[in-house]
């Protein structure tokens, strides 16, 4: 990041101007490290040590199955127009998995490509699943979703898909995409679908063993 000083009532402070391509590269890539272990074309799964009871006289270290994204070709770079937003569906076929990428020609949070300006979200409201499809909109530097034909939910596209007017409390989930080449891959979400109790459904379980006992538990999302 580029840091700059700054002088209030005689003494120094550094505020952050901006973040690089590369930097604003490197979080992302730790990002989705984070939330998901994937890379192969379905969904993959790895194991990882967990702690259980903490704190408690039965706190162990047992070895837990992560269950994660499968990583899904959505489009082309070259191919993407702006401000026209492609449809997909993500992380599966099911229901409440309308989704949309678009470059939105600004520079947006957690976007793609040279400008930073390829997003993806969920098109499902987060308040009563009211459906964002068609809603698209570009006024000045903004570009949002909605209104939601259901209670007028408005959510920003360049910050995440945060709430900006109307009944909803949760932002959009966004989906997380990876830039190979030309081609644009999702390859997680951070935040919820509306109406799952799990992005990832069917085998999307996080197995905990140990030698005199096992356990199994949903797995949550990332976000």
């Amino acid at each position: 990041m580029t840091i700059s000083s700054i002088r209030i009532f005689g003494s120094e402070r550094k505020k952050v101007d901006r973040e690089t391509a590369v930097e604003h590269g490197k979080c992302m890539l730790s990002r989705r490290k984070f939330l998901m272990y994937s890379g192969a074309a379905t969904a993959a799964a790895s194991t990882v040590s967990v702690s259980l009871f903490a704190g408690t006289a039965q706190a162990q270290q047992v070895p837990a199955r992560v269950v994660g994204y499968p990583r899904k070709l959505i489009g082309k770079l070259s191919e993407l127009k702006e401000n026209q937003p492609l449809d997909f569906n993500y992380p599966d076929d099911g229901p409440n998995t309308m989704a949309l990428v678009v470059k939105t020609g600004v520079k947006s949070g957690g976007g793609l490509g040279p400008q930073q300006d390829v997003v993806a979200f969920s098109y499902m409201c987060t308040h009563q699943g009211g459906p964002l499809n068609g809603t698209y909109k570009v006024t000045g530097e903004h570009r949002t979703l909605g209104q939601c034909p259901f209670h007028l939910s408005v959510f920003d596209v360049r910050r995440h898909g945060i709430i900006v007017s109307g009944q909803a409390y949760e932002s959009l989930p966004q989906v997380l995409l990876e830039l190979d080449g030309d081609n644009i891959y999702a390859v997680g979400i951070m935040g919820l679908l509306f109406g799952r109790q799990q992005n990832v459904q069917g085998d999307s379980t996080i197995s905990i063993g140990a030698a005199d006992q096992s356990k199994t538990i949903p797995a949550t999302n990332a976000s």
